[in-house]
């Protein structure tokens, strides 16, 4: 059965999208993720225009992760105060990523940018990630203790000024590394539709030790209202967001979230970091191979809606 997307100006199959959404859906609930990095590439390949890929996906980051917050709301494991700082960041980032969004699209570069960023961004993290959740498995096979590091050890950050005090993280830290990784997180948020859990957890935890039963409750927090305000940023400057395809979507993506949640219970912790590793890997091989072909048609009319 067919659609028309009234901001992407053209027609699709819903049982497509709704195939697609429950797909994502299924990964989130299996892996823990917002599921962004994978919706805006699923929504190329099917040829939606990128610049409605990117703003119409956030909205699915908000839905999957709105549920997570409220878990984790009940079980009191999200630090708000550092929750805001981040946001704060977000929201500076995320707006000069939309304004960064709107030039590249005026200048027609926009398709490209954003297939090299998700190639080098999205290879470098599942590369990390294959390579860290190997060695575990490894490391589990084999009789020998693994080495840990000795609690309370810390790194040049922590030597920062401006300090400050977040009593639900057990943290004295300086505010400057907080406002960055909460920056950098809203530009992602805004160039690739992303919610950028899978960057801000492993940051949290490894540069600033925040502990593991806060970090993803407060990750949640942040991204719902960064990409919700990436979303609004969008809809009024560069009118990319289509409420139909966000709509199809979010109905797929709930459904299969709660099967991708009793799917992730079967398997340990590792094999789940290297399945996510080996899907983010997939997706970043898929844009890159599409960089050097040639493609159908060598013009695109999409890029001429920033000039008019």
């Amino acid at each position: 059965m067919g659609i028309y997307l009234p901001i992407a100006e053209m027609s699709v199959n819903v049982f497509v999208l709704l195939a697609m959404g429950a797909a994502v859906g299924f990964l989130s609930g299996m892996f823990g993720v917002g599921g962004g990095f994978l919706i805006t590439p699923l929504l190329i390949f099917y040829n939606i225009p990128p610049a409605i890929a990117v703003a119409t996906g956030a909205n699915q980051v908000i839905a999957s992760s709105f549920s997570g917050a409220l878990a984790h709301l009940k079980r009191k494991t999200i630090d708000f105060k550092l929750g805001s700082m981040l946001l704060v960041g977000g929201i500076v980032g995320s707006t000069a990523g939309a304004v960064v969004f709107a030039l590249l699209r005026r200048v027609g570069q926009l398709d490209l940018f954003i297939s090299l960023l998700y190639v080098g961004l999205l290879g470098a993290v599942g590369g990390l990630m294959l390579i860290e959740s190997v060695n575990a498995i490894r490391a589990s096979r084999s009789t020998a203790a693994p080495t840990l590091k000795k609690s309370g050890q810390h790194n040049w950050i922590h030597r920062l000024p401006f300090k400050m005090r977040f009593r639900a993280s057990k943290l004295f830290v300086s505010v400057i590394p907080v406002l960055g990784i909460g920056a950098g997180i809203g530009f992602l948020s805004a160039i690739m539709g992303v919610g950028g859990g899978f960057i801000m957890i492993p940051a949290l935890i490894y540069l600033l030790k925040v502990p593991t039963n806060v970090v993803v409750g407060t990750s949640l927090f942040q991204i719902i209202v960064v990409s919700a305000y990436t979303t609004m940023i969008h809809a009024t400057t560069n009118q990319t967001v289509d409420i139909f395809l966000a709509l199809v979507l979010m109905v797929g993506g709930v459904a299969g979230a709660q099967y991708g949640a009793k799917a992730g219970q079967k398997l340990r912790g590792e094999q789940l970091r290297a399945l996510l590793a080996l899907l983010v890997l997939a997706v970043a091989l898929r844009l890159g191979f599409d960089l050097f072909v040639r493609p159908n048609s060598l013009y695109s009319l999409t890029s001429l809606g920033g000039l008019m």
